[in-house]
């Protein structure tokens, strides 16, 4: 399937990945329904930032609500599911809202979705989902664990999608992104947090555990292979990896970003920031060889090169205005 000019519901549009990929969809002419979560103050999250075109149509709502779905997915071709609750730390406090976003959430989508006829549903997921690595480079055979309860409601959200591809024929794909990172993503993950906090003049920062890895995907080589396998047939049915194959841990991570930075970093742990023992995924490295057999797409941009654009996006003073570098945000 070719998405040129195809009608593309992107749900969580007024996120972080959501906004780059709404951008990314209307470049290559797509026309694109956007939905921003439903506030009373009428903000649109990142999209307020954008110059959007007229093939970009935005609409408030809430996944939460079966009847808002299934006006969202009237008309449209391609629903590309990325609402979510994401915040690890908020699901310890509030996992009943992760159940009902992440799950009933997808839930409603995909009967909306089936109901509409709909030619492909994208289920974005996430690498949380293997828990610590029992082996690396994680392929998607690696076992699931559920180590927090954000991760439960995303397997739960995995479930439900493949559970209507093979009940109902919906054309689903489920996609795990690794760590992506990049311009707006929100300062409670990582690097925004190490970038605000040396950005506000601190050089003794604060973080969690320094010890676990990453695979960091830089947002527009995430967005990329989002939209590869949008594309590809031979991806229906299927649970695919979107990564770099790279392994980084915290620790690393705040030296390069320092050295980028011309700072010398100190780290003071700060107990809000840790995980409980059980809960901490210690390692997560991705196997990217289904994504590239399937739709020949590989991660372009590297660590180093990606991290100098988020910094310099972050050091503009409209764009760090925004984040409250003196505050810790679960």
């Amino acid at each position: 399937m070719n998405l040129d000019g195809k009608l593309v519901l992107v749900t969580g549009a007024d996120g972080f990945i959501g906004s780059h990929l709404v951008e990314l969809l209307a470049a290559r002419g797509c026309r694109v329904r956007a939905l921003s979560y439903y506030n009373s103050f009428n903000h649109w999250g990142w999209l307020d930032e954008l110059e959007l075109p007229s093939s970009v149509e935005v609409h408030t709502g809430d996944i939460r609500d079966p009847f808002c779905c299934m006006q969202l997915c009237e008309g449209v071709e391609v629903v590309i599911h990325l609402a979510a609750l994401i915040a690890i730390p908020y699901s310890y406090q509030a996992p009943a809202s992760y159940v009902e976003t992440n799950v009933t959430g997808s839930l409603n989508l995909c009967e909306a979705a089936r109901a509409a006829g709909c030619s492909r549903f994208v289920q974005v997921s996430t690498s949380e989902v293997y828990g610590t690595a029992r082996y690396t480079p994680m392929d998607e055979a690696h076992p699931l664990q559920a180590q927090s309860p954000y991760s439960a409601s995303k397997i739960g959200g995995e479930a439900i999608a493949m559970s209507y591809y093979h009940s109902f024929e919906l054309p689903v794909t489920v996609v795990r992104p690794f760590n992506t990172y990049g311009p707006r993503q929100s300062a409670r993950a990582v690097i925004p947090a190490i970038i605000t906090q040396l950005l506000a003049g601190k050089k003794r920062i604060q973080l969690g555990d320094l010890r676990p890895t990453r695979d960091f995907s830089y947002v527009t080589d995430t967005c990329g292979g989002i939209m590869a396998l949008a594309q590809c047939e031979a991806a229906v049915g299927e649970v695919v990896n979107l990564g770099t194959g790279r392994e980084t841990s915290i620790g690393e991570l705040v030296k390069l970003i320092g050295q980028l930075m011309g700072v010398e970093v100190e780290v003071e742990a700060d107990p809000r920031r840790l995980r409980p023992t059980a809960s901490e995924v210690m390692r997560l490295c991705s196997h990217t060889g289904k994504l590239q057999a399937l739709t020949g797409f590989k991660a372009a941009v590297e660590l180093e090169t990606g991290l100098k654009s988020t910094i310099g996006w972050l050091s503009q003073d409209r764009h760090f205005a925004k984040y409250k570098a003196e505050l810790y945000n679960v």
